[in-house]
């Protein structure tokens, strides 16, 4: 069997300051997680489609998605994200020679994204969609004064898609313990520490995460000029 893909839906939304869970919020016409859900099921050697979501809102996130896309199953998610993820990983099925983790907070993903990380799996146990850093970095120090200028040469911000072989995530979370499941941010951050080699793959279009107000003006914008193919 190809790839399983997990689409982590059970965010709050609190610091969107939305009324529902940040998944359900509608951008462009559509929530946010039906976006990831088509760009995902349309990605070749993508087999199956699980979505955490948000406890007791299973039947709002299937309803979100609708009939566009064939879920293979919709999970509630932990009190963490890794552990969403780990809830995830559980619904698949037990075949799929590997397994991708995206989050419903990433709606400009698409197919072609998808399928780029996926490829790198034929020579890497593990890969992430990453951006270099474009930005002069400050380091804070007392009284929210610039402490120092961080060299930004080598440096990459981490996004979603990430995909690992079935059996290396498989490994890395079943060695998790309850302290780096509640605390780890990404499975790349797990499978670093791990000792597995994870590439990074620039998806060379914007691929932002929506977290506050502003980002959904900006999502809205890029959305209505994106066109899943």
């Amino acid at each position: 069997m190809g790839a399983g893909a997990i689409i982590v839906a059970a965010g709050s939304g609190e610091r969107l300051g939305a009324s529902l869970p940040k998944a359900m919020v509608r951008v462009a016409g559509r929530p946010l997680v039906a976006w990831c859900a088509i760009a995902l099921s349309a990605a070749r050697g993508v087999d199956a489609l699980v979505i955490v979501s948000p406890p007791g809102e299973e039947k709002a996130i299937a309803a979100a998605i609708g009939d566009v896309v064939r879920v293979h199953a919709i999970v509630p998610g932990g009190a963490t994200r890794q552990r969403s993820v780990a809830a995830g990983i559980a619904a698949l099925p037990t075949d799929v020679d590997a397994i991708l983790v995206h989050d419903a907070a990433r709606p400009l993903v698409t197919p072609a994204m998808v399928e780029c990380v996926l490829a790198e799996l034929a020579v890497h146990d593990g890969a992430i969609a990453a951006a270099p850093v474009a930005d002069t970095l400050k380091r804070e120090g007392a009284g929210g004064m610039i402490a120092e200028t961080i060299d930004r040469v080598g440096l990459w911000g981490a996004q979603t898609p990430q995909a690992f072989r079935a059996e290396v995530i498989r490994r890395m979370f079943a060695e998790a313990d309850p302290i780096e499941m509640d605390t780890a941010t990404d499975c790349a951050g797990m499978a670093e520490r791990r000792g597995v080699r994870v590439a990074l793959v620039n998806p060379q279009s914007p691929n932002p995460k929506v977290t506050v107000p502003a980002d959904l003006a900006l999502v809205e914008a890029l959305l209505g000029g994106l066109r899943i193919a």
